[in-house]
């Protein structure tokens, strides 16, 4: 056992996002996941913000987190889907039946890492993590 406790804290809207915050800095969470949807898309600038007022470890499903200031991120390569969306719609466009078209597991995932937010967290990212890395942000 790591010895870790699930702490779910929702946000409804905007101006609850300080609030879940300070309930998070409460409870000396240091570490967090941020679940990919379209309203934390929309909100990602201000979520992004309050992580690094806050310092926490943050990781995320989708590089563009990483790539706007955020620490890690995990999760499968958005070309993949779009590659696999289209062999779908290809075998339907030349006469397979939707029912018939098997559901495909993606297995391209993509690990992405920002030096510069680990730097500014006082974090240190183990050797081992950066070799596997398919990028790395300075």
């Amino acid at each position: 056992m790591l010895g870790l406790q699930l702490m779910v804290v929702e946000s409804p809207r905007p101006e609850d996002f300080v609030e879940a915050f300070a309930a998070l800095t409460k409870a000396r969470v240091r570490g967090l996941m941020v679940a990919e949807t379209p309203y934390t898309f929309q909100h990602h600038s201000q979520i992004l913000a309050l992580v690094a007022k806050n310092r926490l470890a943050a990781i995320y499903e989708k590089r563009y987190w990483v790539e706007a200031g955020g620490l890690i991120s995990y999760g499968v390569v958005r070309a993949e889907i779009g590659r696999r969306m289209a062999e779908c719609v290809d075998k339907i466009l030349r006469g397979a039946k939707p029912s018939e078209v098997p559901v495909q597991q993606l297995n391209t995932f993509q690990l992405v890492i920002n030096l510069k937010t680990a730097k500014a967290l006082g974090l240190t990212i183990p050797p081992s993590l950066l070799a596997r890395a398919d990028e790395v942000i300075e």
